[in-house]
C-alpha cells in the first residue's frame, strides 16, 4: 500500500474516532444531565418532605412532648425542637425534641455554627461567654439526633440548646447516653420523646463575659417511648463532673427527675398513663445491641469490706486487690484460653479476667460453664489492657462466690 493511501486511511480513521467520541461525549452530557436534573427533583421533594416532617413533629412535640408550663414560661418553637428559655441562668430550663428512626440513614454530621437564638427576645449567651471558661458548649438536645435534616441539625448548634458541662462530662458520659438512645430508636425503629435540661436553681456558679451562664451540678434527660408493644419510660440524673459507672448506673425514674426539677413531664399523658410510666425504672428495657444482658456493677454501699466494683478497679492498676462483680460474658478461646467479663460486655467491658491454659488444671470446674451469670469476688494483682483494668487468675482460690464473702 502506497503512502499517500496509508496517510489517507489514517486521516479518514481519525475523523471517524473523532466523530465517534464526540457522540459518545455528547450522549454522557446528555445523561449527566439528566442525572442532575432527577438529584434537583429528589433534592426539592426531599425538602417538601423534611417541611411536613416538621409539622408532624412539631404537633406530636405540643400534644405530648412538652412539660407543664409555669407562671412565666415561653415556649420557644425550632424545626425539631421546643424550649423554654431561663434568662436568669441564660441557657434553656428544658428542651424537648422527638428521636425519630431516619436518623439511621441520616447523612448530615455536626456543622458548628454556635449562633445566638434570635427567637429568645431577651438574648443567648455568646461565644465569648464559654471561651476558655473550661467548660464545653454541651448540647442538650445532641446534634447527632437531627443528622437526618440539615435544617434542624444547625438549630441544635443555637445557644439557647447550649449549657456549660465540663469536659470529662460532655465527652464521656454524656455523650454514651445520647448514643445508647438512639441505638435504642434504631433497634427498636420506635421513635422517642426526649426531655433535657440542667437542674437550675438559686446560687448556681457562674461563666461568662457578657453574660452570666449559670453551672448546673447535674443534668437530667427523661426519654418516653409509646410506640411497640411495651411502653417505656427512663429518666436520668447525671452528675456535672468525671463520672464513674456506666449509663444506666444512672437510671431513675422520671418521678424522680421531676422531685429534683419541680418540672412536670410529659404532663399532657392522661394521669392513669402517666403515674405508671413516670415509676418506672426498668434500664433493662432500654439496652439493646452489645448492651443486652449487661447489669449495673455492685453498688459499692452493698460491698463486702475491703472490696470493690468493676468500676472502681480501674483505680488500682498494679495492686493486689478483690475485685467483685456479675459475670455477663464468658468466651473460649481456640487456644483453650478463658476470658470473662464483669457487668458489661465487649467492647464496652468495665473489668475482664483471663486464665490461660496452662492453668487450667489449678480448677475443679469448667470455667467457661461455671462462672457465667454468677456474682464472683476475684483476687489479684489489676493489669491495664488497652485501657481496661484485667486480672490473670490462675487458680480457684482466686475465685470466690459473692454470696459467701460476706
Amino acid at each position: 500500500m502506497k503512502f499517500k493511501q496509508i496517510l489517507v486511511l489514517t486521516i479518514i480513521l481519525v475523523i471517524f474516532t473523532q466523530v465517534k467520541s464526540q457522540n459518545i461525549i455528547t450522549e454522557m452530557s446528555k445523561i449527566e444531565a439528566e442525572i442532575l436534573a432527577h438529584e434537583n427533583e429528589i433534592s426539592i421533594l426531599q425538602n417538601k418532605l423534611d417541611k411536613i416532617k416538621f409539622i408532624k413533629l412539631g404537633i406530636e412535640i405540643k400534644s405530648i412532648g412538652l412539660p407543664a408550663l409555669l407562671p412565666g414560661d415561653t415556649v420557644i418553637e425550632h424545626s425539631a425542637m421546643s424550649l423554654c428559655y431561663s434568662e436568669k441562668h441564660e441557657q434553656a430550663k428544658w428542651v424537648s425534641h422527638i428521636i425519630i428512626p431516619d436518623i439511621k440513614g441520616g447523612g448530615f454530621s455536626r456543622t458548628n455554627d454556635f449562633r445566638e437564638d434570635s427567637l429568645v427576645n431577651t438574648g443567648t449567651a455568646v461565644k465569648a461567654d464559654y471561651w476558655y471558661s473550661g467548660y464545653d458548649r454541651g448540647h442538650l438536645a445532641p446534634s447527632a439526633d437531627f443528622r437526618w435534616s440539615l435544617e434542624a441539625l444547625s438549630e441544635s448548634y443555637l445557644y439557647s440548646n447550649m449549657s456549660p458541662q465540663l469536659p470529662e462530662l460532655n465527652r464521656e458520659i454524656w455523650a454514651d447516653l445520647e448514643n445508647a438512645i438512639r441505638e435504642y430508636v434504631i433497634n427498636k425503629n420506635e421513635q422517642v420523646y426526649v426531655v433535657t435540661g440542667g437542674v437550675l436553681k438559686d446560687g448556681l456558679p457562674t461563666i461568662g463575659k457578657e453574660n452570666k451562664i449559670s453551672i448546673p451540678e447535674m443534668y437530667y434527660k427523661v426519654v418516653l417511648d409509646l410506640e411497640g408493644d411495651t411502653l417505656s419510660a427512663i429518666g436520668f440524673l447525671i452528675p456535672n463532673d468525671e463520672c464513674d459507672g456506666t449509663v444506666f448506673s444512672y437510671a431513675v425514674s422520671i418521678d424522680s427527675v421531676e422531685a429534683v426539677t419541680g418540672i412536670d413531664f410529659f404532663a399532657s399523658l392522661p394521669d392513669s398513663l402517666e403515674n405508671v410510666l413516670e415509676a418506672q425504672i426498668n434500664y433493662k428495657q432500654w439496652q439493646v445491641n452489645e448492651k443486652k444482658g449487661n447489669v449495673l456493677p455492685i453498688s459499692r454501699h452493698k460491698l463486702p469490706k475491703n472490696t470493690y466494683n468493676s468500676v472502681q478497679a480501674r483505680g488500682f492498676y498494679d495492686q493486689k486487690i478483690t475485685v467483685c462483680g456479675t459475670v455477663v460474658a464468658v468466651h473460649k478461646s481456640k487456644s483453650d484460653n478463658v476470658f470473662f467479663n464483669f457487668d458489661q460486655k465487649f467492647p464496652e467491658q468495665l473489668f475482664s479476667c483471663s486464665i490461660w491454659k496452662r492453668d487450667a488444671s489449678n480448677f475443679s470446674y469448667k470455667p467457661e460453664d461455671y462462672l457465667i451469670n454468677k456474682k464472683v469476688c476475684v483476687t489479684g494483682i489489676v493489669t491495664n489492657n488497652k485501657g481496661k483494668p484485667s486480672m490473670n487468675i490462675r487458680n480457684e482460690k482466686q475465685i470466690k462466690l459473692f454470696k459467701d464473702m460476706k
